[in-house]
């Protein structure tokens, strides 16, 4: 009796996740987002926008994204262009340690395996700035591997979709990925993927959730139960005037981008262009800032009193 009881469960189950991609599918076909790096299949673009999205609302990456291909329209491009212009090329995307880690991935990949982006998620996260998500999305839209691609709206849907556990592996654990393996189609994961990642960027959203206008109300559990999110308190991050250092970091490379090729300037002209009421005490403050890009690879110091973009 137990053993016919879960061969029904796990029927039910099944079905259940068969109704679920069908509901969302064909959601996606009326519903889902026209953005320009769906059209494409070339891995390098696929990859530049990934990187794009990491942390760049999708308004401005559509903005940006053409502008950065055509400065760069190959990897090869990319790996050969003065990182200068590389960081110059990056502005109004901010998080400009993305701008390098892409450039000292498109190196890597010139030089080990003739421009060739590597086809599995295993080898790509062995290049600079790529974890999980971003070697799964690479993976799957590039390269049409039949693996799950979680980010933050995708989990969201999944959590509310499946509160418990019941209608998956118990020895997964609590694991988004395991969720999101389970509920895979056997085509289309690249499909199948986008529509969910657009349904919880525009329906099934952290804060009042529009449960009304979603293909899965009637599947969901928390289909009207979820209250509005109250925001999480992060932890403060070191700064000056209440101002975190990571916006100083940004005003420091975007006065340096609007220098001329070969151009520098002084640490102390470069404060006063990054820092509102810049004063004696501030330069200590001021010299571990610098110091921090510095480690980065952001800037470059030329000599002890000059600073510009690296070479």
């Amino acid at each position: 009796m137990r053993r016919i009881r879960r061969m029904k469960r796990m029927r039910a189950g099944e079905k259940r996740k068969r109704t679920i991609r069908a509901a969302v599918l064909k959601w996606y076909r009326s519903h889902g987002r026209e953005l320009p790096w769906r059209h494409e299949r070339n891995p390098y673009r696929i990859l530049v926008s990934e990187i794009m999205l990491q942390q760049t609302q999708v308004s401005r990456v559509l903005l940006l994204y053409p502008r950065f291909l055509q400065r760069f329209p190959t990897l090869g491009h990319l790996a050969v262009a003065r990182t200068s212009s590389v960081i110059k090329a990056w502005r109004g995307m901010g998080y400009n340690n993305r701008a390098l880690r892409l450039q000292q991935l498109a190196r890597r990949v010139a030089a080990e395996s003739n421009g060739l982006l590597p086809r599995s998620v295993e080898a790509l996260m062995l290049l600079p700035g790529i974890g999980r998500y971003t070697a799964h999305a690479v993976a799957c839209l590039a390269f049409g591997r039949r693996v799950p691609v979680v980010d933050t709206n995708i989990s969201r849907i999944l959590r509310r979709l499946f509160p418990s556990m019941s209608s998956f592996t118990q020895a997964n654990g609590n694991d988004d990925w395991a969720r999101a393996a389970e509920l895979l189609p056997r085509r289309a994961a690249g499909t199948w993927n986008q529509a969910l990642m657009d349904l919880g960027a525009t329906v099934c959203v952290a804060s009042s959730p529009r449960c009304d206008q979603c293909p899965l109300l009637s599947l969901c559990p928390s289909a009207h139960r979820v209250s509005r999110t109250k925001k999480r308190r992060t932890k403060p991050e070191s700064g000056r005037s209440g101002i975190p250092n990571r916006i100083y970091r940004g005003r420091i490379v975007e006065a340096l981008r609007a220098l001329g090729r070969g151009q520098s300037m002084t640490p102390g002209t470069l404060a006063r262009k990054a820092v509102d009421d810049f004063n004696k005490g501030d330069r200590g403050w001021f010299d571990s800032v610098l110091e921090s890009l510095e480690r980065d690879g952001l800037i470059r110091r030329r000599t002890r009193s000059r600073i510009s973009l690296p070479a």
